[in-house]
Order: C-alpha cells, then sequence, then structure tokens
C-alpha cells in the first residue's frame, strides 16, 4: 500500500481525497490543515490522522507520497522538507508566486530523485490525448484561447499578492494545455485590467486579461481571461495549422480537415486519472505515466508570471 499524506482540506484536496480513498493500492494516513476543523472533517470521512502542524506530521508518519494542496502564496519549504526524507510529491497548481523561489525547489526535486507530480489534470482528458496524438509532426501557425468564469469561494483569492490573478491560479490549467499541444513559450506581452468587480471587498487582482504569446516554433498565440459578471462560464482552445483546425471546448475535440470533421466526443473522470497515474507511478517507480511533472508546471508557471509582469510593465518578456 502506498502511504499518502493531504497538505490542505479545501476545495481541490476533497477531489484528491476521493480518489485516494477509492484506490486499491493506497492508504490515507495523514491531513494536515492550518484549520483543525477542516483536518479533522476530512479524516472522519476518509481516515488516517489529522494534523495542523506539517513538520510533526513528517515526523511521525511514515510517507510514500504527499498531495500538496495549499494556496500559492503558502508553500513555504513544505516540498524541500518532503523530498529530503524521499517522499513522492504531487503539487496542486499554481507552484507558487515567485520564479526564482520555484525554480529553486524544481532544482531540489531534481537532486532528490522523488516523483513529482502537478495539478495540470486537463492533460489527462482522452480529448486531449487524442489532440497531442493528432499533433505530432504538423506545422502550428496559431493557438486561440479564452476562459470566462466566476469569483471562486476563497477569500485570498482576489487578493493579487496572494493568488497572482485569474491567470496565474485559475486559467493556468487553459495555458497550460497550450503549452502542451503546441510547445514552450518564448515571447510573452499581456493587458489587465480591474474593470467591472470592482465592488469586490478587498479586491486588488484584474477581472480582465488579454495575454499574447510567441511560441518557440514561432507560432502564435493568444488568450484572453475574466471573471467578471457573464451569464455562464465558457472556455475553448482552438489550434490552427496547415489543412486543420483542432477546437477544444468542454471534454470535446474537434478536428476539422478540408475534407472531413472528426468529433470525439470526452470521457472518463480526468482528475481521477490523474491521481491513478501518479500512485501508480509511486507504486512501480514509472515516471513517464505522470503527464505533468513539476518541471513542466515550472513553464506553464513562467508564462503566466511573464505575462503578470508584461502587464505591469507594458513591456514584452522573453523567456
Amino acid at each position: 500500500m502506498i502511504r499518502i499524506g493531504v497538505v490542505g482540506a479545501g476545495i481541490i484536496a476533497a477531489e484528491h481525497l476521493k480518489h485516494i480513498h477509492q484506490h486499491e493500492g493506497a492508504e490515507l494516513a495523514a491531513v494536515c490543515d492550518v484549520a483543525p476543523a477542516a483536518a479533522e472533517r476530512a479524516v472522519r470521512q476518509y481516515g488516517g490522522k489529522a494534523y495542523t502542524d506539517f513538520d510533526d506530521m513528517l515526523d511521525r508518519e511514515k510517507l510514500d507520497a504527499l498531495f500538496l494542496c495549499v494556496p500559492p502564496f503558502a508553500h513555504g519549504d513544505m516540498e524541500e522538507k518532503a523530498a529530503e526524507r524521499g517522499i513522492h510529491l504531487l503539487v496542486e497548481k499554481p507552484l507558487g508566486l515567485e520564479m526564482a523561489v520555484v525554480q529553486k525547489k524544481a532544482e531540489a526535486l531534481e537532486k532528490s530523485g522523488v516523483i513529482t507530480g502537478s495539478g495540470y489534470c486537463m492533460r489527462y482528458m482522452d480529448s486531449v490525448q487524442r489532440a497531442k496524438s493528432y499533433l505530432q509532426g504538423k506545422e502550428i501557425a496559431m493557438v486561440r484561447a479564452y476562459r470566462f468564469g466566476g469569483l471562486p469561494p476563497n477569500p485570498w483569492w482576489v487578493d493579487h499578492a496572494k493568488s497572482g490573478g485569474q491567470l496565474v491560479e485559475q486559467t493556468t490549467h487553459n495555458v497550460d494545455l497550450m503549452l502542451y499541444l503546441a510547445g514552450d513559450v518564448r515571447k510573452v506581452s499581456a493587458d489587465m485590467a480591474l474593470l467591472l468587480s470592482r465592488e469586490v471587498p478587498g479586491i486588488t487582482t484584474p477581472d480582465a486579461a488579454s495575454v499574447n504569446m510567441v511560441f518557440a516554433s514561432g507560432a502564435l498565440g493568444h488568450i484572453d481571461t475574466g471573471f467578471f459578471p457573464q451569464p455562464d462560464g465558457r472556455a475553448s482552445l482552438e489550434i490552427l495549422g496547415r489543412g486543420f483546425r483542432l477546437t477544444l471546448e468542454g471534454g470535446d475535440l474537434t478536428i476539422t480537415e478540408p475534407d472531413r470533421t472528426q468529433i470525439i466526443r470526452g470521457r472518463g473522470d480526468f482528475y481521477r486519472a490523474q491521481d491513478d497515474a501518479f500512485i501508480q507511478a509511486v507504486a512501480t517507480g514509472d515516471r513517464s505515466l505522470v503527464l505533468a511533472p513539476y518541471s513542466a508546471a515550472l513553464k506553464t508557471l513562467a508564462v503566466t508570471l511573464a505575462a503578470n509582469e508584461s502587464a505591469k510593465t507594458g513591456q514584452a518578456v522573453m523567456l
């Protein structure tokens, strides 16, 4: 049995706790949260022991793996401490808010040899894997995306210094798919503004953002994101190349070519697929099962933080 600890018992942790509980080869050993009631509630439902102190949990529990589900401002040195003990890590997105700090973490994790995963669960969608396969060897000209949705309930989310804003904390999933399917980004320029959400108490983060990218291949990219009042939530990704247009919307993939159109309906639980793949990688040592290792998540973070920097300075940022 793979003994697993979970740090943070909030919304995203609930998904992981459920899947760990359902996995035949995994055992939930501990849940740690600074709010005692949250940790106690989780262990009552799924088992394990509740902690409020991370170091105490590491000292008392023999863990094989750790799911780190804390806000981006709250990581501290938890990754390094776990890696020093040989504990494998799945770190929820975003990895942090300061690129230099996260880069040092990445170096420590690489040196330790532990298996790492990140919370970019959309890579595990069947339709995304079909898109990835279809795009192999194809020339891409443009990548276009958008995501519009409501305001998350977390009180820290509207504080730009704590969340990094919607692009860094939420729309990072969509940016990650752009990189996963179209390759690395080398130039970022962005504009952001707080327009329609000024009445939200304590808000300091933009509610609208528009980002241009240049990919290493030379392809051009663009993504819009916002959480201002809208009738519904919407997200889409479109990749255009020589003789094809590929569209991901919801879980569905549409491939349009001159003589035919294919529609591949999304299926399966990609959150569970992500967790199962990570647990299996820990059990077998097969790192290839993890589609979004820490090193890949680092590249996605770099793009979103560069967009914040560009919006602040008015200058393009080279990566």
